[in-house]
C-alpha cells in the first residue's frame, strides 16, 4: 500500500518536531533525530512482546 509510507513519514515528522522541541542541548537534539526514525520499530517490538508473539 502506498499510504503506509505517507503515514510513517508524517509520524517521523511529528516525532522530529516533538523531540527537537524538547531538546535542551545539541546532543539531545541529535538523539531526538535518531529516536524519531526508530520509534516505530520500538513500538512494534513492545506491542509484539506484550501480545507474546
Amino acid at each position: 500500500m502506498r499510504g503506509n509510507g505517507t503515514i510513517y513519514g508524517m509520524g517521523v515528522i511529528g516525532a522530529l518536531f516533538y523531540y527537537i522541541h524538547q531538546a535542551a542541548s545539541f546532543m539531545a537534539g541529535v538523539l531526538g533525530v535518531l529516536k524519531a526514525f526508530f520509534w516505530p520499530a520500538v513500538l512494534i517490538y513492545k506491542v509484539l512482546d506484550l501480545l507474546k508473539m
